[in-house]
């Protein structure tokens, strides 16, 4: 018996499911269009690389009558995100690993999601994973992307110099405006 394929694109959770399917791959961080505008602008190409994926689509009996749609992520991309010290491209290390349980319709989604800790979404016939893998790698962003010491010196304020505490007048220029225009 041949394996059914899976479009990724386009999966059907229910079937891949029920066949025990798993499916891996790598998209370019270009197909990823939210994820890659999370990239420094001047990073190198070669900092660049694919995203990896893997799925895989369970059937799991949860009581004597209720089977259950499992489906199981895990992912894997290095991004060039900005240094919130330098400034500068800090490679970053996204791993994602996460099981969802599909049910029938949003209304019991929302109501099981609300009450358990697993990830819960209503089932559909057209999945398109490539999207959930990018909303995945979005949440695990670091909220303050850094370097563990960044590779340019930061500009420290000198030991002995004090802030001036006495601030120029902003109105200063007019005054010599003003005595400049009277004298004529």
């Amino acid at each position: 018996m041949s394996k059914r394929a899976f479009d990724p694109c386009r999966l059907d959770v229910a079937a891949f499911a029920e066949a025990a399917g798993e499916l891996e791959g790598h998209w370019p961080l270009a197909a990823l269009r939210r994820l890659a505008d999370m990239e420094h602008r001047e990073a190198s190409a070669a900092a660049r690389e694919q995203a990896a994926w893997v799925v895989r689509g369970e059937r799991r009996k949860a009581t004597s009558a209720v089977v259950q749609t499992w489906l199981h992520l895990s992912g894997h991309v290095r991004l060039p995100l900005v240094c919130q010290r330098c400034l500068q491209p800090v490679l970053t290390a996204l791993d994602v690993q996460r099981s969802f349980l599909f049910v029938e319709g949003e209304a019991a989604a929302a109501e099981l999601d609300a009450d358990s800790e697993d990830d819960v979404l209503a089932l559909t016939r057209e999945l398109d994973l490539r999207e959930l893998v990018e909303d995945e790698f979005l949440l695990s962003l670091p909220l303050v992307p850094k370097h563990d010491e960044c590779p340019i010196p930061l500009l420290a304020a000198s030991a002995g110099a004090e802030p001036s505490l006495e601030r120029p007048n902003p109105f200063a220029a007019l005054a010599v405006l003003k005595g400049a225009s009277g004298r004529g």
